[in-house]
């Protein structure tokens, strides 16, 4: 220590024999591992004679251990080290010290023996530490001279008491300590209150007896020793201990009690690992608790999860995932049943909707939202929002909203799509049940839950456009702000293109109102004569779902108006031609003929049809037919809507129309409401209307997978068969699901078309032709 040390020129070493101090060190020594008190003094006094030895020089042959490394006389520092014949002794020590003390212990059994271990384990590791500190100078020097030139057996006084105490009284003791350990560790999962003290003096004992052998010095445990000598048979007594305490307790007692069980066996000895034993035997413990209170009964698991979800009990669902969950891929199995479980029950909840579902958007969509509320609540909560049991859900509401009840009647996977957009348009359509803008834009969110999952969003697409048309057309949109929030979530879900028509309608419909402000002012420039409220809108042809309006006799009363804005019209735009969608249009109408004046909201060709009777109170479909060129079938349509309003009557029933049929105005009208709407949608036109979009969807796939086609080969140059049809399918998976069919008959247009040709020499393969 620096403190015996003089400054300035240090006296020559001293020469001590060994056993010159040895008997005053033993008994310090002695006194030390009695526990008898000692002052700081008397520490000095056995710290200085361990020095004063290490440091002398006369001792021959104790220079060093093997007796090549230091001549005789030689110094290092100013003295030659040496310490064998001390570090001797000190061994010997220790060695009769624990012989004596072994006999003490050896007959002991259950507690007593665990009480006279971890006792006799603190007092001689503080002893063996206060020695340790006594040879501090040996340690530094010698002991770590010997280590590094790789002396084996030589240990720092501390870490050679921990070995005596291994070989000397630990390997006399273990088995039955141990032993003792597990009985206690038994008692408490029985119920019974212990000395936890007891255990873990044991262990700590057996963690700081697992030296590094290799590198006594290392910080780093192995821990092999307390590994072979408890942990490797406390693993083993745990699985038997759990594996007959699972068997009996399931005998006995529901599934439902044996998951609260088992959630409260693995936390007590979560609990067991932080209070005494090692935390590195959390792992192996947690393993095999799993092994046997889960893994062995994951049938029984599988069973009762069905069970479960069929009784609603999210609470134990939760807790059956908490514990499958530990399991690797335990919950693959879980997750297969609760597809299946949400596909059934979403079935069901269709199926229950009855054959009206089919004509009622509202009732469809909302049972499809219900079930996917219902299940999609339970994984947030129960399954901790679990992607593996997220896709469950995203496939089991794909299987039954793609097809059900309602898809089979109509004998169309198409069916959905369709009935969402008709759900779209009663949200964002005027009407006296429209929702607050905060619910409605919650409710356009739900919408796009079950918009995910359609297959056919090609199929949404062109029917949503076509009721969006008309909504802005008849300017029945309930919100402007909601259609662009509508648009918007599609183009997040699909792109760009997906939505680029739609915007574009948007774009007409504002330029329409600024082409009527220019058309009113011309009108008044040129001293013209408003005589009828007279606007249009213009539509650009491509981005517009409209077909060409059917053959008609415009009006006189409005053919002036609709020839002054052709003329305007073309003037400002030249070269541009208008096309007249008269099916489209509609106006109202001014009574003078009945009690009353109403005001009648109807289509252009009622309007054609009602104007007629300016001239005559009678006229025969035939005449009419002759005097408005409408179609005769779609005319005694129009008929049949005016005669069903009581504004024409008729002697023939109003479904028994003809050619022949007299229809006289009916002056005894009469309606509570002063303003009447009688344009009222036509059935046959609908239904064209459906099955023309549905036409154009099948066009534009074609055009699609041919597009994808070529794509793919002008990439790939050589491609088999199986592998184009492969690309194709994966490319437009999100638009809609190609047929196998419909790509081969694809592929052979495209062959004719020179785009592609098959590879001479081998089978089923493709060459692109640039």
């Amino acid at each position: 220590m620096s403190g015996t040390r003089n400054r300035g020129h240090s006296p020559a070493p001293r020469q001590i024999d060994l056993g010159q101090i040895w008997g005053d060190l033993q008994e310090g020594i002695e006194q030390i591992y009695s526990r008898r008190g000692m002052t700081r003094q008397r520490y000095m006094e056995l710290y200085t004679h361990v020095y004063n030895y290490c440091t002398s020089v006369h001792q021959q042959g104790s220079g060093s251990s093997s007796g090549t490394r230091l001549k005789k006389g030689q110094v290092t520092g100013g003295a030659q080290l040496v310490g064998l014949e001390l570090y001797k002794k000190l061994r010997d020590f220790l060695r009769n010290y624990l012989f004596t003390l072994v006999k003490d212990g050896v007959e002991l059994m259950d507690e007593d023996v665990l009480q006279f271990y971890t006792k006799q384990w603190e007092e001689y590791q503080f002893s063996s530490k206060v020695l340790n500190g006594v040879c501090a100078y040996l340690n530094r020097h010698w002991v770590r001279r010997e280590c590094e030139e790789g002396r084996k057996g030589i240990y720092e006084i501390y870490q050679l008491s921990l070995v005596t105490w291994r070989d000397n009284l630990f390997k006399l003791l273990n088995r039955q300590v141990t032993n003792a350990v597990l009985k206690l560790i038994e008692r408490e999962r029985n119920g019974e209150t212990i000395n936890t003290r007891l255990v873990s003096g044991v262990i700590n004992c057996y963690v700081e007896l697992s030296l590094n052998e290799e590198d006594p010095g290392a910080k780093c445990q192995n821990l092999q020793l307390y590994k072979d000598s408890f942990e490797n048979v406390f693993m083993e007594d745990t699985e038997r201990f759990y594996t007959c305490e699972s068997t009996e307790f399931l005998r006995q007692n529901p599934v439902t009690e044996y998951m609260k069980k088992a959630e409260q066996r693995l936390l007590e000895e979560q609990k067991r690992v932080q209070v005494y034993l090692h935390e590195t035997t959390l792992d192996p413990l947690n393993q095999t608790c799993e092994k046997v209170l889960i893994r062995k009964h994951l049938e029984i698991f599988h069973a009762e999860f069905q069970n479960l979800l069929d009784a609603d009990k999210n609470d134990d669902l939760g807790r059956m995932y908490q514990l499958v969950s530990r399991i690797p891929d335990g919950l693959s199995e879980l997750r297969n049943l609760l597809e299946s479980h949400i596909a059934t029950q979403g079935l069901a909840a269709v199926d229950k909707c009855g054959e009206g579902a089919s004509n009622d958007p509202k009732t469809y969509v909302n049972t499809i939202l219900e079930v996917h509320k219902k299940y999609n609540a339970l994984i947030l909560t129960a399954f901790h929002n679990d992607s593996g049991f997220v896709a469950a859900l995203d496939k089991a509401c794909g299987r039954f909203i793609n097809s059900n009840a309602v898809t089979r009647q109509a004998d169309s996977s198409t069916k959905s799509p369709e009935l969402l957009a008709k759900y779209c348009d009663l949200l964002l359509k005027k009407s006296c049940k429209n929702p607050e803008e905060g619910e409605l834009e919650d409710t356009l969110n739900q919408v796009m839950i079950v918009f995910k999952y359609i297959e056919d969003k090609d199929v949404f697409q062109k029917f949503y456009s076509k009721m969006l048309a008309k909504r802005l057309v008849q300017q029945m949109s309930a919100s402007d702000d909601a259609e662009s929030s509508m648009i918007s979530k599609l183009k997040g879900a699909c792109g760009f293109e997906y939505t680029s028509k739609l915007q574009r309608m948007f774009q007409d419909i504002g330029v329409s109102k600024d082409l009527n402000e220019a058309f009113r002012k011309h009108l008044v420039n040129s001293n013209e004569p408003l005589d009828i409220d007279f606007s249009i809108q213009v539509l650009s042809s491509g981005s517009w779902p409209f077909q060409h309006s059917i053959a008609f006799s415009l009006p006189a009363e409005l053919e002036r108006s609709v020839n002054r804005f052709t003329t305007f019209y073309s003037g400002q735009h030249s070269g541009r031609k208008l096309s007249w969608l008269y099916n489209m249009s509609k106006g109202e109408l001014i009574t003078n003929c009945f009690k009353n004046r109403y005001t009648l909201q109807a289509s252009t060709f009622q309007m054609a049809v009602l104007l007629q009777y300016n001239v005559s109170e009678v006229w025969t479909v035939q005449q009419l037919h002759e005097s408005t060129q409408i179609k005769l079938d779609f005319l005694i349509q129009v008929l049949q809507i005016l005669v069903k309003a009581k504004l024409l009557q008729s002697e023939d029933d109003e479904n028994d129309l003809n050619a022949d049929s007299s229809l006289q105005l009916f002056t005894g009208y009469r309606n509570k409401k002063l303003r009447v709407n009688i344009n009222i949608p036509i059935k046959t036109e609908q239904k064209i209307e459906q099955e023309t979009t549905l036409k154009h969807v099948e066009e534009d796939r074609k055009l699609l997978i041919q597009a994808a086609i070529v794509r793919i080969m002008k990439m790939r140059k050589v491609l088999k068969h199986q592998q184009l049809v492969a690309e194709v399918l994966n490319q437009l998976s999100s638009r809609f699901k190609p047929r196998v069919n419909v790509i081969k008959k694809c592929i052979n247009i495209l062959i004719e078309k020179e785009y592609l040709e098959r590879t001479e020499g081998e089978r089923d393969t493709y060459s692109y032709l640039a």
